[in-house]
């Protein structure tokens, strides 16, 4: 393998065509830069290099030498601005898991946010309902979360941050009742055939739900149970039931649904959550994070 320095002293020789001014360049004498390139010839076992008294010539194998340098020294210069950005964490993979409810308005602000400002960080994007999330994040197959409160996060070694509150509107089929007119309000859905979350995908929703209910007194008839927002949608629209849903879903269009603001009490809106674990030694996690939370 040749020496890295005599390719430079090389490089700077055939720059310059003259060995006083390749010297001068390199804060050398010329004695020393010439033995340079001849160790270098004779490592690689060719003559780079025709010398005369009055000119400095590239052989043909020097031409493909000169050309070759160029990519490696370009190669270790790339090698460490990699590597001094991913140390300083401007560089990398954060594998990012996210809710179904969030990938409508919120994660494509985030992604392209993301992209603008750190363009060297890769993301690896997983949809996982919240406790999917939660427990990836303790088995570091992810390094970030986009959930909803769950309790497993009260553990002390994750850090959760609010990102965002939205607005629940109301889902219902064309031609309801509900589907045109006044506004509705709460107490219209008393007794009204209502789809909502399982436990398995949805135990947040159920619970914020389930307080609303009861706090106004209104009573719906819950006809089926989903994990995904986007399945509750698609069974409104078969004239299954209504539902309370984020607000950011208005970004999709469901055939036979009619989406509609609902007064609705303050505290009544879904949160979502930025999450990571203390302990992940990801070096672009913390960047990452500073630069979501900056802008959300």
């Amino acid at each position: 393998m040749f020496d890295l320095g005599h390719a430079r002293s090389f490089v700077a020789v055939a720059e310059e065509l003259h060995f006083g001014r390749a010297a001068a360049r390199l804060n050398l004498t010329q004695s020393p830069l010439s033995r340079q390139i001849q160790m270098l010839e004779q490592t690689l076992g060719v003559t780079l290099l025709e010398r005369s008294t009055r000119a400095v010539r590239l052989t043909p194998a020097g031409r493909t030498f000169l050309a070759e340098a160029y990519r490696v020294f370009a190669a270790a210069e790339n090698a460490e601005r990699v590597t001094r950005r991913t140390a300083r964490g401007e560089s990398g993979t954060v594998r990012l898991g996210f809710t179904a409810a969030s990938a409508y308005r919120l994660l494509p602000r985030l992604v392209t946010h993301l992209r603008e400002r750190l363009p060297e960080i890769d993301l690896a994007l997983e949809e996982m309902v919240s406790g999917e999330q939660i427990q990836a994040l303790e088995g570091n197959r992810i390094d970030l979360g986009l959930l909803r409160p769950s309790p497993g996060l009260t553990d002390g070694a994750t850090v959760a941050t609010p990102l965002a509150r939205e607005r629940l509107i109301l889902a219902v089929p064309q031609g309801h009742r509900l589907a045109a007119g006044r506004a509705p309000i709460l107490r219209d859905l008393d007794g009204e055939a209502f789809i909502t979350w399982s436990p398995r995908g949805g135990r947040y929703f159920i619970d914020l739900l389930d307080a609303l209910f009861e706090g106004s007194g209104v009573h719906p008839r819950v006809v089926q149970r989903v994990n995904q927002v986007h399945a509750m949608l698609a069974l409104v629209g078969t004239g299954l039931g209504v539902a309370l849903v984020p607000e950011g879903v208005r970004s999709i269009r469901i055939t036979n649904v009619v989406l509609r603001p609902i007064r609705l009490p303050s505290g009544a809106r879904p949160e979502l959550l930025l999450a990571s674990r203390r302990d992940n030694p990801n070096p672009c996690l913390v960047t990452v994070r500073e630069v979501i939370e900056g802008a959300f």
